[in-house]
């Protein structure tokens, strides 16, 4: 296992001071679903960055390996596991997979989703419950197979990786408006029934970045224009930025953070 700065052990109780190890995560196991590339790789790397050992997950294996050995270029320690979240069973193996043969793990982002941009009333079944199932059933499945196993070790971070489109919506976004504001109440709901265990659940709620999921809407120019106006930053987010979010929210920087969903939008929603 590879090391970027010397592990401390840190306290049970309150922080009694703020250093730069606060932030560091060294020697700790972090499953980041959906995360061969945009939003999930961009999160693995940071979480790399500040000393996790980083499992990466997708179903594709080929992209999955390409992601990886870009971060082992970069000079992080980095696993992958092909299964597909949102398969109950793929999961639960994968997880006693890892716990096996990487080690415990102490932080989850559950990030895979994906989306159907369609009106509301031509949206088929199929396509409904394919978003709900990815986006949804996926974070209940792999959040409850990682929980049952930090319960028991009494610590650790689950962060669920959920929208803007948790809390509004647009033409065209129902089936991933609903799930994403399901993810939003799950992330709640898991908090307060892991607190007592010393697990904190948060939610990031990214605003729109410039990823494969909205290369659609970036090539848009008319929507591109529009959303550029909208936004009190005048631009689209960069995967890089939403990073340092998940890895605060992963550290002991945030030991007294639960239940919460960290909107980073670059003000689009705190504006009119």
């Amino acid at each position: 296992m590879r090391y970027c700065g010397a592990a401390k052990a840190r306290p049970k109780g309150p922080l009694l001071s703020l250093h730069a190890d606060t932030f560091r995560l060294d020697g700790r196991v972090a499953l980041v679903t959906g995360s061969s590339t945009g939003l999930g790789l961009a999160i693995a790397r940071g979480l790399g960055q500040a000393g996790a050992t980083v499992v990466l997950n997708a179903r594709n294996a080929g992209r999955l390996q390409e992601a990886a050995a870009r971060l082992v270029d970069e000079g992080l320690t980095v696993h992958t596991r092909v299964f597909d979240v949102a398969d109950v069973q793929a999961v639960d193996a994968a997880v006693e997979s890892i716990e096996q043969d990487v080690g415990p793990i102490q932080v989850l982002v559950n990030n895979a989703g994906m989306t159907r941009r369609k009106p509301f009333t031509e949206l088929s079944d199929a396509e409904w419950h394919e978003v709900m199932h990815t986006n949804v059933d996926s974070a209940f499945y792999v959040g409850r197979a990682v929980a049952r196993r930090m319960v028991p070790r009494g610590r650790g971070r689950i962060i669920n990786v959920c929208s803007i489109i948790s809390e509004l919506a647009r033409p065209g976004t129902a089936p991933y408006a609903t799930s994403k504001g399901a993810l939003k109440m799950l992330t709640r709901a898991m908090a307060v029934e892991l607190a007592p265990h010393g697990i904190a659940v948060n939610g990031i709620a990214p605003g729109y970045f410039k990823t494969e999921l909205t290369a659609p809407l970036a090539n848009d120019s008319a929507f591109s224009s529009w959303l550029v106006n909208r936004t009190p930053a005048r631009r689209w987010g960069e995967p890089a930025e939403l990073a340092p979010v998940a890895v605060f929210l992963a550290s002991d920087a945030a030991s007294y953070v639960n239940g919460h969903l960290l909107i980073v939008d670059g003000g689009l929603t705190a504006s009119v």
